[in-house]
């Protein structure tokens, strides 16, 4: 028998080295690579790691390996492995800088996001790279820290043009989750029948009988470390077929087994040191001889462990294989385990190391222990201050667990349970709720439970049962603890904007009008959250005008100096619903542009996510049809970067429908309804879908199914949908005939118009007053409507507003003043793109005489949507790190995008950029 490292070409992995090299010279040329090996225990994923750590000499190679142990520390094994790199830190960007020291500790910021974790790290491996290129090889990685993972599955997701490597290797269930979704894998399979004989033939000394041979191959699936060392364990009558074999096990348990077997022939001494070893952290050997001697251990316990190829000396003692550490702490009896933890927690300075010491000091214990559990709850906090959510979580369910009282027991759960929505896990966090229920006697933690619940619902797409739950907690607690109360009826009131009339056990004004008679309320709170929770009960309970005014107040501390930090939940998607129940552009605009800003600087890439889909609906607006898919575009990239899976069509249908591709956009819809059937009908969600499909019916001229589309919102009112369809609506109504749902909703339009006061509300009040005025009347209303949406960033409504204003014009056979108007409508709708109603415009242009021709938008440079953004960034004068920070990409990505653009524009310089993007940069 002979370690699997020895072999030299590696057998059967002749596909898998060339993929390996190809990365390799991939790197070494100043291009990226990631690749993650997927593949069970002893299938060799750790001998192609390394093969590529010697294949790149000429690379600054970074290595290191999960370890089981040290699962629950977050950051941990990222820590590791940029412990050679930690000098330039300080050269990061502030946020990066920061996040990454708060993570590690070096630093008291605050909790640091994850993404933002990802990014530093990012940027740290490219700027490490411009001297010597990189290639990190991190094995094992399903034992890796949750944070740690996350942080290198952004990093792999995310290099292009960096001069960094990334190989990763884990078994099945690295990829369980969608942690590394996006990520390139290679799934390892077991050799093939042919290779699986000769490596057998190989490792056996002796005389093999063919149809053992077989057997052997068939059992361990051509698992190399199961072929070696299984066959090294079979006595030569097995091996001859003179003597029966074993039963086929498992491979993974086969060889734990094995290696067991083979600990257990070894005196106590060693096998008590191989255990203390199995539970060590393998970046301090320090500690471990420091236990050892604890223990009364000497440093020559290891010996017979290293005579029999157990363990290896480098550059300290780690076992030859991590099943060996697994079997080993897995087939000891509980009580040494918990010996060895004792010493470990004996020995660890209580200062440098307390988390550790915590959990080692936790694994130690057997039963109830209040003292132990405050140390784990302390070390919870310091976990949440690093942004170690996945670590908090564990530290709390263990400390709930030493927990004499139940109501201790409850808090440290409920608490653990908001780690981990956190995290994104909201199975995790419904199970400890279960848990934590027998012992809610506290009504604060009672409250917070409920709460935690209630993000649950929304988690799992059930919105509509989360506000009923948000405002019976915040009733229970309005008169014992006032501000989180609060904070309870803001969520409520945002997740039944939401869910509109399909919420379960209230309704927005059963809402509103709680909010207003609670003892909780301030009327006076300046926050963001009170801002809007009083600007929206006010509108729903009192009525629109009282509420228009607290809802400018409310924007306008959103676009100017609110504290953003504060409001939690999608604060983008909030400000809209309350920018477009006042037609406040304005501020509307502002608030959307601040966000974005704040979600870039604070790297809150999943918040960022859909606040470039709110900017794509403000960009459709101001005609930059462009600029709408990059952002969305965009926004599912970075869905990409982050792990999660993007919406696909849902939030596309609005460009579609305004850019009047009627196939497309009515097969998204179709789509959207048959995947969100549940949640489609009576939601803020439909809602939008049918309003962007009315506008669509509209613009071909179809008025009667405009008016289908648009009526059901209409008749709910919502503050999130409700204003949206009042001027489709007068223009379907008058057009196909319908003068009492015009009128009905042209009625509703003054009112609120006239509350809102608005350029935008008075512009469009005026264009559907001249659609159902008389001759003598209608041209004033039409160039008032002009007047006031050219005040405004309205772009699509400006030209809309010509277009009917030209129409008017040509029926009363007034041709050449209807040209002007129509030309501007044609000329307007075709630069930003909007086919349908270019192709309306063009109709009518020939009606008086004048044909205009069919044109699309110009879209001849080819360009995809990050080289677009990087080009219009760089036209703008922001410097390659500038652009970098913005994307969240490298530098070197960045100059990678500008090389592309400049040979796809045929341009050298940055100068040239304006011009030849057509002057829209």
């Amino acid at each position: 028998m002979f370690p699997p490292a020895t072999i030299s070409p590696i057998l059967g992995r002749h596909a898998e080295v060339l993929r390996l090299d190809a990365l390799l010279a991939s790197v070494q040329g100043g291009a990226s690579g990631t690749l993650l090996l997927i593949g069970e225990a002893g299938i060799g994923k750790t001998r192609l790691l390394d093969h590529a750590a010697h294949e790149a000499a000429d690379l600054n190679v970074m290595r290191i390996a999960g370890v089981e142990s040290e699962a629950r520390l977050g950051f941990a094994a990222l820590h590791r492995l940029l412990r050679p790199l930690l000098g330039g830190v300080d050269r990061l960007p502030a946020p990066q800088r920061d996040a990454l020291g708060s993570a590690f500790g070096l630093l008291a910021a605050g909790p640091s996001d994850r993404y933002l974790v990802g990014l530093a790290t990012l940027t740290l491996l490219a700027d490490a790279a411009t001297a010597q290129p990189v290639l990190c090889l991190v094995d094992d990685v399903q034992w890796l820290d949750r944070e740690s993972a996350e942080a290198l599955a952004f990093v792999g997701r995310r290099l292009r043009a960096d001069a960094v490597g990334i190989l990763l290797a884990g078994r099945e269930a690295a990829t369980a989750a969608p942690l590394f979704d996006g990520v390139p894998t290679a799934r390892i399979a077991g050799l093939a029948h042919d290779e699986a004989r000769a490596l057998l033939a190989v490792g056996v000394p002796g005389r093999l009988d063919a149809g053992v041979a077989e057997r052997i191959v068939a059992d361990t699936g051509g698992n190399p470390l199961a072929l070696i060392e299984l066959a090294g364990e079979l006595a030569a009558e097995q091996l001859a077929g003179k003597a029966p074999l074993p039963a086929p096990l498992p491979v993974g348990p086969l060889l734990e087994a094995h290696f067991l077997r083979q600990v257990r022939t070894l005196p106590a001494e060693t096998q008590a040191l191989l255990l203390l070893l199995s539970a060590a952290s393998p970046d301090d050997p320090a500690l471990l001889w420091r236990a050892a001697g604890h223990l009364g251990l000497s440093p020559e316990a290891a010996d017979p462990a290293l005579n029999a190829d157990i363990v290896t000396h480098r550059r300290h003692v780690e076992f030859r294989h991590p099943l060996i550490r697994s079997a080993v702490h897995r087939g000891a009896a509980a009580e040494d385990r918990r010996r060895v933890h004792a010493a470990l927690a004996a020995v660890s300075d209580p200062v440098r190391d307390q988390d550790r010491r915590a959990w080692h000091r936790a694994e130690a214990t057997i039963g109830l222990d209040e003292a132990v559990a405050v140390e784990l709850e302390a070390a919870s906090e310091r976990a949440r201050a690093r942004g170690g959510y996945a670590g908090q979580a564990a530290f709390l369910v263990r400390a709930a667990e030493l927990s004499p009282q139940d109501r201790d027991c409850s808090a440290r759960l409920v608490t653990s349970a908001g780690a981990y929505l956190t995290l994104g896990d909201p199975a995790a966090a419904q199970a400890v709720l279960d848990r934590a229920e027998p012992g809610l006697g506290d009504p604060v933690v009672r409250a917070k439970a409920r709460q935690a619940r209630a993000t649950v619902e929304i988690y799992f797409v059930r919105v509509t049962a989360a506000p009923a739950i948000l405002l019976d907690a915040a009733g229970s607690i309005a008169g014992i603890d006032a501000p989180l109360a609060r904070r309870m009826l803001f969520e409520a009131m945002a997740t039944v904007l939401i869910a509109n009339h399909r919420a379960v056990g209230t309704t927005p004004e059963d809402v509103a009008r709680t909010a207003l008679a609670s003892p909780a309320m301030d009327a006076t709170g300046t926050t963001v959250p009170e801002l809007l929770l009083n600007a929206y009960a006010v509108r729903l309970a009192v009525g629109y005008e009282a509420g228009a005014p607290l809802l400018h107040r409310a924007l306008t501390a959103i676009s100017s100096d609110g504290e953003l930090s504060e409001a939690g939940l999608p604060l983008a998607v909030i400000a809209m619903f309350a920018s477009d129940d006042i037609w406040d552009d304005e501020h509307g605009w502002g608030a959307c542009r601040r966000i974005d800003a704040h979600d870039r600087a604070t790297g809150a890439l999943g918040a960022l996510r859909t606040t470039l889909m709110v900017q794509a609906t403000w960009e459709i607006r101001a005609g930059r049809f462009a600029a709408a898919s990059a952002c969305l575009d965009e926004s599912t990239e970075l869905a990409g970067a982050i792990g999660i899976r993007p919406d696909g069509p849902v939030h596309r249908v609005e460009l579609l429908a305004w850019s009047g591709r009627e196939a497309e956009t009515r097969q998204t819809v179709e789509t959207i309804r048959s995947v969100w059937t549940e949640h489609f009908e009576d939601t803020n969600f439909g809602d939008h879908v049918m309003n962007c499909l009315a506008v669509l019916e509209n613009s071909l001229g179809r008025y009667s199914e405009a008016l289908a589309c648009a009526l059901p919102s209409f008749e709910k009112d919502q503050p999130t949908s409700g204003a949206r369809v009042l001027h489709e609506i007068v223009e379907a109504g008058v057009r196909s005939g319908d003068e009492s749902a015009a009128k009905a909703a042209l009625e509703r339009l003054e009112e609120r118009a006239s509350a809102s006061g608005t350029q935008w509300a008075l512009g469009l009040l005026a264009r559907c007053r001249a659609l159902m005025a008389g001759d003598e009347h209608a041209e004033a209303l039409y160039a008032e409507a002009v007047d006031r949406l050219g005040q405004t960033r309205i772009v699509t409504e400006l030209a809309r507003t010509h277009l009917l204003y030209g129409e008017w014009l040509r029926r009363r056979k007034r041709r050449i003043d209807a040209r002007g108007r129509l030309r501007t409508a044609h000329d307007m709708f075709t630069a930003m793109g909007a086919a349908t109603f270019a192709e309306r415009a063009r109709v009518e242009l020939l009606a008086t005489g004048e044909r205009a021709r069919k044109r699309v938008a110009h879209t001849e440079h080819d360009l995809t949507p990050q080289e677009m953004q990087v080009a219009t960034l760089a036209a703008g004068g922001a410097t390659n790190a500038e652009i970098a920070a913005r994307l969240f990409i490298t530098a070197s990505t960045v100059e990678y995008h500008l090389n592309k653009v400049f040979r796809k524009l045929r341009i050298t310089t940055r100068r040239k950029l304006t011009a030849a993007l057509g002057g829209n940069a």
